[in-house]
């Protein structure tokens, strides 16, 4: 196994990216980013450089100690189709939305289970800027809200954000 700085193959908007990147900020370990651009050239993943590192063809791919660590979920908004698409989310993320309401009553303090920052916070966030990129109304999820609101002012959610990655457009810079 080889050591040294980890590696994350990544792209900004990748909400599967983005837990990775909030994960690795909030254990403090430093590592280099390698842009993935999932639509330009028609969807870097799918180069014969990137599938010899995962053959899945999705990011993230994390390599660390030798071994590259990989999962995606875009493919799923391919299969879908685009003139779907965001129907299908919206209708996604509703019905999640609609059981972690109920189940972050009987959880939540600070954070989605209590007062320290679990899994399940690293895995709301990007859900909950799905959300809003899907243009689902927030409103109904109190609980969801005031919890992404306390989570996105942590520096780990901060420095992970899609706005302030290397690959960020321009015009979608923080």
């Amino acid at each position: 196994m080889q050591a040294g700085k980890p590696i994350l193959y990544s792209y900004f908007r990748s909400s599967c990216s983005w837990r990775v990147r909030i994960a690795l900020a909030l254990k403090g370990i430093d590592y280099e980013t390698v842009p993935i651009n999932l639509i330009k050239d028609g969807g870097q993943q799918f180069s014969k450089d990137f599938q010899a590192l995962n053959p899945m063809k999705q990011v993230p791919a994390l390599k660390i100690d030798g071994i590259t660590i990989h999962q995606s979920n875009l493919s799923v908004l391919k299969q879908v189709g685009e003139e779907i698409q965001l129907t299908w989310a919206q209708n996604a993320i509703t019905s999640g939305f609609n059981a972690l309401e109920q189940i972050l009553q009987s959880t939540a303090g600070i954070y989605c289970v209590g007062d320290e920052v679990t899994m399940a916070d690293l895995c709301l966030v990007p859900q909950v800027a799905n959300a809003e990129r899907f243009k689902v109304d927030l409103t109904p999820y109190p609980t969801i809200s005031s919890v992404n609101k306390r989570l996105l002012v942590l520096e780990a959610f901060q420095v992970s954000h899609p706005c302030r990655q290397p690959d960020t457009p321009t015009e979608l810079r923080a």
